[in-house]
């Protein structure tokens, strides 16, 4: 299907902390929700957006995690949910009581919240957006050339999630060059096409722009978008390098085509649409992640409830007209990445447990591939297997498969979207987000971080990637209590790899750097700014979409 000069926005009501814009229920029939005053729904919503709206949705009617609506949460009870809420379950959902994130008397008012029917979120105009807009360095006065001689390209980016930072670190020295401000809880940092800006955006709908050139690393730019988001890419297509940037939101569900350079918002498109299979409306059909195609100047939005894959056409923006090519996929859609010829983007439908491929450039469905219970690749890693050719890998959240796909139907046919390969991490049950290599690594790299075992979940799995036999297992310190390893992400030379150590907001932790040949602990970089570190982005890596 192709929808052409879309001009559709989210006019939005005023802006509201959380959603607090309802009547307390303290109704005494059988079957009511347990009561809440007005300052106890106040606080249970924020919660409810901290800690669950990514899986479960603003209306909560499920996606990576199952629907939570009243039918079904009268039904289990305040003390059921409180379990549930304590202990995580195995199919991926954190202990959030165990992990100390959330109190009892937290467990105990998101419990009875959960049991009330969803509030009303509020939506966002343009307007509302450019209200938030504030340029900090004008493009005419940002430098012509870098104002540093440090070796840029091989920054990396931290987040420091639950603190609202991003710190910009010194691959080369591992010093710490600089920490901003940027949106609460950042989910993914992007470089653009010149690697020279790196965008930010947070689960607040915020989106940063930091300019590296400057003596001092730091950003130039930012607008809230949408209350809550999850991706952000950039044009890379020839001719629009660092031109234009695009958010997808989550609530309202939509995308906001912005400035490149200054994140002005230039146009919203609704991403409200129709499941692929049954064709039933789905208001909450949010946009899940981003790529930018090398082909066209495309952007591949994954649009997570409805199935949906949109190919969006930026190349006639600034004349108000935005082009989508929309293809039925698979439910629902989440996370993914290139494989290495980078024309086509394979893409999780976690919880159908497929691997959905796009062709780029003959912008149509591919494959739809089987493999293990939810999926979660991250950007996955691609190997260029002596057998199999170009295969690209992915891990799960539920269980502890991975799956290698190949994606050279030219050159090899004959393994061209099976899973060619599995393999097993150590131990029991799932709980892996990333899985990455680089092609000067010899290795394939994994976390555990959502596995309930403390042990496996601090532990860093490393694989053969032409063998795929299990190599060594890399164990956080033992001076770092209750924590999880997280993502892995190799420098620009591909000889060394970092690792998060993932605490509480309160407990200082650390970035780990391995040596990539000797799988040695080459480097402790600490401090008291290194605080709940999660996704770290390699600029180079990044920009050149190498994992």
């Amino acid at each position: 299907m192709r929808v052409s000069k879309l001009t559709g926005g989210l006019v939005g009501a005023a802006l509201v902390t959380g959603v607090v814009a309802l009547s307390v229920n303290t109704a005494k029939a059988e079957n009511s929700p347990p009561p809440l005053t007005k300052e106890e729904m106040k606080k249970a919503a924020q919660i409810y957006f901290d800690r669950c709206a990514g899986c479960h949705g603003m209306l909560r009617k499920g996606a990576t995690g199952p629907a939570l609506t009243p039918d079904r949460t009268r039904k289990l009870g305040t003390q059921a949910l409180e379990a549930f809420i304590y202990n995580g379950t195995l199919g991926g959902m954190p202990d959030w009581g165990k992990q100390g994130v959330l109190t009892k008397e937290e467990i105990n008012l998101l419990a009875r919240f959960l049991q009330h029917e969803p509030p009303n979120p509020p939506e966002m105009s343009l307007q509302q957006m450019k209200a938030t807009w504030k340029v900090y360095m004008p493009v005419e006065d940002r430098p012509t050339r870098p104002q540093h001689n440090l070796n840029w390209k091989n920054f990396f980016g931290v987040i420091l999630r639950d603190v609202g930072k991003v710190a910009i670190v010194d691959g080369d020295t591992k010093k710490l060059v600089n920490i901003v401000d940027t949106g609460f809880a950042v989910h993914i940092l992007r470089s653009s096409a010149s690697g020279r800006y790196m965008y930010s955006i947070g689960r607040d709908g915020k989106a940063t722009v930091i300019d590296l050139w400057l003596a001092k690393p730091d950003k130039v730019a930012e607008v809230k978008v949408c209350y809550d988001a999850r991706s952000i890419d950039t044009s890379k297509y020839h001719g629009y390098e660092d031109k234009l940037a695009v958010v997808g939101c989550y609530w309202p569900p939509s995308f906001v085509v912005l400035d490149g350079m200054t994140l002005e918002p230039k146009k919203i498109v609704s991403t409200s649409s129709y499941y692929y299979d049954t064709q039933e409306f789905v208001r909450e059909a949010r946009v899940a992640s981003i790529v930018a195609s090398h082909y066209d100047p495309i952007w591949v939005l994954n649009i997570k409830e409805a199935g949906q894959v949109w190919l969006v056409d930026y190349s006639k923006v600034d004349k108000g007209t935005v082009t989508i090519d929309m293809i039925d996929a698979e439910r629902y859609l989440h996370d993914g990445g290139w494989d290495l010829s980078k024309r086509y983007f394979l893409v999780a439908a976690n919880m159908r447990n497929k691997i959905v491929v796009i062709d780029t450039k003959d912008k149509e469905l591919e494959a739809i591939v089987k493999v293990g219970t939810k999926p979660h690749p991250g950007r996955g890693a691609n190997i260029d297997h002596p057998k199999y050719g170009p295969i690209w890998c992915t891990g799960h959240i539920g269980e502890k498969r991975v799956a290698c796909i190949g994606t050279d139907p030219e050159g090899h046919p004959q393994y061209a979207w099976k899973v060619v390969k599995w393999f097993d991490l150590p131990g029991e049950g799932g709980g892996n987000l990333f899985i990455k290599t680089h092609p000067k690594s010899k290795y394939l790299i994994a976390d555990r971080p959502l596995n309930p075992d403390p042990e496996l979940k601090r532990s860093i799995f490393v694989f053969d990637k032409v063998t795929f036999e299990h190599v060594k297992t890399l164990k956080v310190p033992a001076k770092y209590k209750n924590i999880r390893a997280v993502h892995e992400e190799f420098n620009k030379a591909g000889d060394e790899f970092w690792i998060s150590v993932w605490g509480k907001k309160d407990q200082p932790t650390a970035i780990l750097v391995y040596d990539a040949k000797t799988l040695k602990l080459k480097k402790e970089i600490t401090g008291d700014w290194v605080r709940t570190p999660t996704g770290k982005f390699n600029v180079y890596n990044t920009m050149k979409d190498i994992y």
